[in-house]
């Protein structure tokens, strides 16, 4: 029987007629998951989705890590979570690159996010009230750790590939590092070993906007019946304006006015660029917490994969048996070309097996979440040669 049919250790988050729509897992019961902040987390619950099935081998998973903004829903959610397409809807299902007739997929809502698993938003069992700046600060790490955790509780042990587009990039690098022999292949894209000082301070512009925003209360706005949308819906358009191209910007808007022939000479929104930004803060409020954003872009912020092996990144791969293959997108200049290469360089230098494709692209960071032909031929080649290595065939 396949995992995402077994009872789970949190029946009250089973999909399988109880109340809650997601799928959960309580974890760190006994134990609780030691941070890299130090403080100890547990239990905590963990929501995740599944694609696909299960061969009877375990040889057949794929772990798919999201971005800031994601969540595990890569394919439409249930309509009691949302009315939305999944994230990676191209890339993910029959005859696609994560083909889900030969696979079996899990894609987990990273710890401290805000679509089922333990974040600030959530009751801290001490106080009986929401976390809010009292959940301890998380790292990338502590992501990859907990997903192990529920890998485990599911029964897998090892990973035929796990992939990720810029945070789940982090996640993919991470994962061969910390757990070298548990991952046959990985797959980081449009990604980076480390966050720049650039990323840093676009986050920092996003958060600061947050706790700007008087409705904030120092974090605590759910106790005073407030959400800081308005602060939220500011960091959202910061962000996405890094996420697209000049190219693409010029391309999509250009001058255009918003139903208008004309200025009005005031600060509405006069261009289509601005109504399409404001648009991007204001949905991004209705499916995303506050603090949740805060706790991930600082867990962004601390990734340094080398520091982790004493400022090495070669040291990072130097037990890795693991295959890779490095996406970067021409017009990325969030996490540009350069920034993969050094991976690809450093994978190098212990002789791992590493291949490396930057797609031509317009459409920015972005663009591995959009239909981009070259990306997804050469993705579903790299898993299909894997694959065939592996004997993993056709369900």
């Amino acid at each position: 029987m396949e995992p995402s049919q077994k009872p789970q250790q949190a029946p009250q988050g089973a999909r399988n007629g109880t109340a809650s729509p997601l799928r959960t897992v309580t974890l760190a019961a006994e134990r609780p998951l030691r941070l890299d902040c130090g403080d100890d987390l547990g239990p905590f619950t963990t929501a995740y989705e599944t694609y696909g099935r299960l061969n009877e081998a375990k040889s057949n998973v794929i772990l798919v890590c999201h971005a800031l903004s994601g969540d595990q829903y890569l394919r439409a959610p249930p309509k009691e979570v949302a009315d939305r397409p999944g994230w990676w809807e191209p890339v993910v299902g029959p005859g696609k690159p994560l083909d889900t007739e030969r696979y079996f997929i899990v894609c987990v809502n990273v710890l401290g996010g805000c679509m089922g698993s333990t974040g600030p938003k959530d009751t801290n069992p001490s106080t009986g009230k929401p976390y809010g700046l009292s959940y301890p600060l998380i790292t990338v790490r502590d992501m990859v750790r907990a997903q192990s955790l529920l890998l485990e509780s599911l029964g897998i042990e090892e990973l035929f590939c796990v992939i990720g587009g810029s945070m789940g990039g982090m996640q993919a690098l991470e994962w061969p590092a910390l757990y070298p022999g548990r991952v046959a292949t990985a797959v980081p894209v449009a990604s980076s070993a480390r966050h720049s000082a650039q990323n840093i301070a676009f986050n920092e512009v996003g958060r600061q906007a947050i706790m700007a925003d008087p409705e904030w209360h120092n974090g605590d706005y759910l106790l005073h019946g407030t959400r800081p949308v308005r602060g939220l819906a500011v960091a959202r358009m910061a962000a996405h304006i890094t996420y697209l191209s000049e190219l693409a910007l010029q391309r999509k808007f250009g001058r255009a006015l918003q139903d208008r022939t004309d200025f009005t000479y005031g600060f509405d929104a006069d261009f289509q660029v601005e109504s399409y930004l404001r648009h991007q803060g204001v949905t991004f409020t209705d499916r995303f917490d506050a603090n949740s954003y805060l706790y991930i872009t600082r867990a962004m912020d601390y990734f340094d994969l080398a520091a982790e092996f004493g400022g090495s990144l070669v040291d990072a791969f130097k037990k890795t048996t693991t295959r890779f293959c490095v996406f970067s997108f021409t017009s990325d200049w969030l996490y540009p070309t350069p920034e993969s290469r050094e991976i690809v360089r450093a994978l190098n230098a212990v002789a791992a097996n590493v291949s490396f494709a930057e797609i031509e692209t317009d459409k920015g960071h972005d663009a591995f979440l959009l239909d981009e032909p070259e990306f997804h031929k050469t993705l579903a080649g790299f898993l299909a040669g894997a694959a065939r290595h592996h004997g993993i065939r056709a369900l």
